[in-house]
């Protein structure tokens, strides 16, 4: 493909395409993942310098895309990103953005309405903005065929039932109420827990700590097998210090050991681990090492 913002590769008969929204340094990579102070950073600078870290170590790296799964005849899209028109005070990043996306994704021969599936790994803003356009005023959703699949447990958090995040975060309300309430007035959500079967190579799974409802997306074919895990990592330091977790993770604590479990079972399997926000490749495959896991071969 030419567009750079594209790249694809296989998963036995799925095929992947990676579609980036935006990509840059964001955040100082210490701030980002708490958890690792600057030594930790200074100490893994070679692994993560320049697709994942700044030279001279100041903020990390990082995309944030949407993966596009072609399984048994059907168009799946794991997470949305941010979206244009979105009203995101306080996140310069998110506030008010306006792209390309979904020219990027027509360019990569996938229309709105070729959209079977959605899959958002959990209702954080840059995960569930393109679910929804702007149609004359109103949010409508943007993929008019598609099922939403919404971790149920996330749905009860982050909206009127849990007062829009339990008043953790103002704005997300707004992120429910333009990105997730239109679809589920449109009927096109399902909401699921534990697990999920989408059809004979993809199967959706709990792994909560990132948010109570964070879940990851397995995929198996032919013989291979990756591993889509959304906010789980935003980081290859966190690969070699699985203990560490983000600043953004609701529950530190669940959030390591999960990463801790998930980590584990792609080494024992050999599959490939693919997170939402990897700013260079974006995706790996890993090995377990003294201290964590460590990076194998990078894919994508």
């Amino acid at each position: 493909m030419t567009d750079d913002h594209v790249q694809s590769f296989l998963i036995g008969d799925v095929e992947v395409l990676r579609i980036v929204e935006w990509r840059g340094p964001y955040a100082p990579a210490a701030d980002l993942v708490p958890d690792c102070g600057p030594e930790v950073w200074r100490a893994h600078a070679d692994a993560l310098v320049p697709e994942h870290l700044e030279p001279g170590g100041g903020r990390a790296v990082v995309a944030l895309q949407t993966w596009v799964l072609r399984s048994g005849g059907r168009t799946v899209l794991v997470d949305t990103g941010v979206g244009n028109g979105r009203e995101r005070p306080g996140n310069p990043f998110f506030h008010r953005r306006e792209g390309d996306f979904l020219g990027r994704l027509e360019r990569a021969g996938i229309r709105p309405r070729d959209v079977d599936v959605v899959i958002n790994t959990h209702l954080h803003a840059d995960h569930v903005g393109w679910n929804t356009v702007d149609a004359d005023g109103e949010w409508v959703p943007a993929f008019p065929r598609a099922r939403y699949l919404l971790p149920a447990a996330d749905d009860r958090h982050f909206g009127p039932a849990g007062g829009y995040g339990g008043g953790t975060r103002p704005v997300d309300r707004l992120v429910y109420e333009d990105s997730v309430a239109p679809v589920h007035r449109a009927g096109q959500t399902v909401l699921w827990e534990d697990t999920h079967r989408i059809d004979e190579h993809l199967v959706l799974e709990a792994a909560p700590g990132h948010t109570p409802g964070s879940g990851l997306l397995r995929v198996e074919s032919g013989g291979e097998r990756a591993v889509f895990v959304g906010d789980l990592l935003h980081s290859p330091v966190q690969i070699l210090r699985p203990e560490c977790s983000s600043c953004f993770c609701l529950d530190p604590g669940q959030a390591a050991r999960t990463r801790e479990r998930v980590l584990e079972r792609a080494a024992e399997e050999r599959a490939l681990v693919v997170p939402a926000h990897f700013g260079g490749a974006g995706a790996v495959e890993v090995r377990r090492a003294s201290h964590g896991f460590r990076p194998h071969r990078w894919a994508a």
